[in-house]
């Protein structure tokens, strides 16, 4: 045989680097489905509420809590201390200040199980001071409302960036 009448043969298709390299993108897409479904499957909706039709009559009532509040010139003013995780503040009434206990709720914007609950008391001045546990970084709702939970002050608050916290009613219409 002449070296000229010798034929190549192509080596097999497993031997070549694009097929496989074809391959990886389906691949990967069917491992990164198989996440995505054992996450939906495992984790449960945190934002998800089952009772609408309760929800809206709550939220009526709020509105309400609102009204009181703004009709007594309500503002809360806090301030929080990192290193003795402590949260201190007042609540007043137009200049006088509001007595009894406070009910403060900071609600983790996507984690239900890292909700915060305090009740605490409010002294003569309406001062207060409460341990507070260290918070994630995040942007929490917080509601402050007294015990028998008559009116509510709400708003945001960017923890860390934000360590004075100053909540206020609405200014009450004119009559």
């Amino acid at each position: 045989m002449h070296a000229s009448t010798l034929i190549h043969k192509p080596a097999p298709w497993y031997k070549h680097r694009w097929p496989w390299l074809l391959m990886l993108g389906p691949f990967l897409v069917i491992v990164a489905g198989s996440v995505t479904i054992w996450l939906a499957v495992t984790h449960q909706d945190a934002l998800v509420v089952d009772d609408y039709y309760r929800q809206g009559k709550a939220i009526n009532q709020d509105l309400r809590r609102d009204r009181v509040a703004t009709s007594l010139g309500l503002s809360f003013s806090g301030r929080m201390d990192a290193v003795s995780d402590t949260l201190s503040g007042t609540v007043v009434a137009g200049d006088a200040p509001v007595r009894g206990k406070i009910r403060i709720h900071l609600a983790h914007p996507t984690l239900p199980e890292k909700d915060v609950q305090l009740v605490t008391p409010l002294d003569a001045t309406g001062h207060f001071r409460v341990a507070l546990p260290l918070l994630d970084r995040a942007v929490w709702q917080i509601l402050i409302e007294d015990e028998q939970r008559d009116w509510r002050l709400n708003g945001e608050w960017r923890w860390p960036e934000q360590t004075t916290l100053t909540l206020a009613a609405d200014v009450p219409a004119p009559e």
